[in-house]
C-alpha cells in the first residue's frame, strides 16, 4: 500500500483522529487482551497455591497499554510500579518474564528471583526495577528525565502509580524539581478510587489529582482509564511536550480496580455489591473490543485467531516457568553486598563460596556466582 493509500486508509477509520491504522490498532488491543490474560492465570495460580502472591492490573490495562503506546521502545524509560503488567509487556518484556517473575525464578530478568513478585523491571527494555516503597519511582525517574535533558538524549522519562502513592512527599519533590528544571517527564496516576480499602475521598482533598499539577505550573490531564485511545491521545500531547522541551505533565486516568488490592485482600468487606457493579461496567477490555467490532477492525475470525494466540501463549508461560529452577541459596548474598569487597578479607558471612563449591564437587575459591555451576 502506499503512503497516500494508508494516509486514506486512517483518515476513514476509527482511530484516525490520534493517526492509528487498523494494524496498530489491533496491536493494542492485542497487548490489552494479553495482559489480562496473563493476569487472570496468575490469580488462578495464586489460589490454586502455586504462586505465594499477586498484585493485580485487572482494570487498568487500557490505560497502561494506551499511555505507554506513545513512548518509543528501546530508547525512552519507564519506573513502573506493582500494578504495572500491561505497561511493561507494551514495552518490551513478555508473557515468559512475568510468570518468571511470579515464580521467582533464576531465569527471572526482573530480579532473578530475588525480589517480591510485582516487582517488575528489565534493563533490556529501559523497565527500571521497582522499589517496594512507593511512590520512590517517581524520584528516580525524574533523575533519569534530568540525565536525558544534560545528555541531549531526547529520551522521555515515565512512571506511574495509584492515586494513593501520590499522597507521598516523593512526589511533590520529584515534580516542583522537575517542573522548574522543564525535564522531559511523564507522571501517570492510576485512580482506581481505593488505596487498599480507603476510598479516594478520604485519600484525596480534590475531585482530581491532575488539579495539584496547578501548583507546580505544569498540565494536569484528567482521562478516562477505560478508554484506550482517550489515554493513548493524552499520552501522545504529553510525549512530545517533553521531547520539545517544554516539561512534564500530569494524567490522571481515571481506572477500576477489578479484583482486590492484593490476592490477600478481600475487597467485599468494603465495598457494596453496587459499587463493584459499576467497576465492572468501566472495564477498559470489553469497552475496547466493542469499539473494535463496531468499527469492523475486530472480525469474528480475527478474534478467534487472537483469543487463541493468547490463549496459547499464555499456558506456554506458565509451563515455561513451572519448569526453570529457582534460584540456587548459595547466590543469595550476589547483589546485596559489594561483590569485590574492599579489604584485603572477605566479609565474615562470606558470599556462600563454600556452599555453591560443595554443590559443584569443587573448592570454593571465592568467585560463585550466577551463571556458574548450573545455575
Amino acid at each position: 500500500m502506499t503512503a497516500t493509500g494508508q494516509r486514506a486508509k486512517i483518515s476513514s477509520h476509527f482511530g484516525a483522529d490520534a493517526g492509528l491504522d487498523d494494524e496498530q490498532l489491533l496491536a493494542m488491543y492485542r497487548m490489552v487482551a494479553l495482559a489480562r490474560a496473563v493476569d487472570e492465570r496468575m490469580w488462578i495460580l495464586n489460589r490454586a497455591g502455586r504462586i505465594p502472591f499477586v498484585i493485580s492490573g485487572q482494570g487498568h490495562e487500557g490505560a497502561q497499554v494506551g499511555v505507554t503506546w506513545a513512548l518509543r521502545k528501546g530508547h525512552d524509560w519507564i519506573a513502573p510500579y506493582y500494578r504495572s503488567i500491561a505497561m511493561c509487556m507494551t514495552f518490551g518484556m513478555n508473557a515468559r518474564d512475568i510468570m518468571l517473575a511470579q515464580y521467582a525464578r533464576a531465569s527471572d530478568p526482573s530480579s532473578g528471583g530475588r525480589q517480591m513478585p510485582g516487582h517488575y523491571g528489565d534493563r533490556r527494555h529501559n523497565l527500571l526495577s521497582v522499589s517496594s516503597p512507593v511512590a520512590t519511582q517517581i524520584l528516580h525517574a525524574v533523575g533519569i528525565a534530568l540525565a536525558a535533558k544534560i545528555r541531549k538524549t531526547g529520551q522521555v522519562a515515565l512512571t506511574a502509580m495509584g492515586e494513593g502513592s501520590s499522597n507521598q512527599g516523593d512526589v511533590h519533590e520529584a515534580l516542583n524539581f522537575a517542573a522548574i528544571h522543564r525535564l522531559p517527564f511523564v507522571f501517570l496516576v492510576e485512580n482506581n478510587g481505593y488505596a487498599i480499602s480507603v476510598p479516594a475521598a478520604l485519600e484525596v482533598s480534590v475531585p482530581d489529582v491532575a488539579q495539584r499539577a496547578a501548583g507546580y505550573g505544569i498540565p494536569g490531564v484528567v482521562v478516562d482509564g477505560s478508554d484506550v485511545l482517550a489515554c493513548y491521545r493524552a499520552a501522545k500531547t504529553a510525549v512530545e511536550r517533553a521531547r520539545a522541551g517544554d516539561g512534564p505533565t500530569l494524567i490522571e486516568a481515571k481506572v477500576t480496580r477489578l479484583t482486590g488490592h492484593s490476592s490477600d485482600d478481600q475487597q467485599t468487606k468494603y465495598r457494596t455489591e453496587e459499587d463493584l457493579a459499576v467497576g465492572k461496567s468501566r472495564d477498559a477490555v470489553p469497552h475496547f473490543r466493542d469499539q473494535l467490532r463496531a468499527a469492523g477492525i475486530l472480525t469474528e475470525a480475527v478474534e478467534a485467531a487472537l483469543t487463541e494466540e493468547i490463549a496459547a501463549l499464555v499456558t506456554d508461560a506458565t509451563d515455561f516457568a513451572e519448569g526453570e529452577p529457582d534460584p540456587q541459596p548459595s547466590t543469595a548474598m550476589r547483589w546485596v553486598y559489594a561483590e569485590e569487597w574492599p579489604s584485603e578479607t572477605p566479609p565474615p558471612w562470606g558470599f556462600g563460596e563454600a556452599e555453591h563449591a560443595a554443590a559443584d564437587g569443587r573448592p570454593g575459591d571465592g568467585t560463585a556466582g550466577e551463571g556458574r555451576g548450573g545455575d
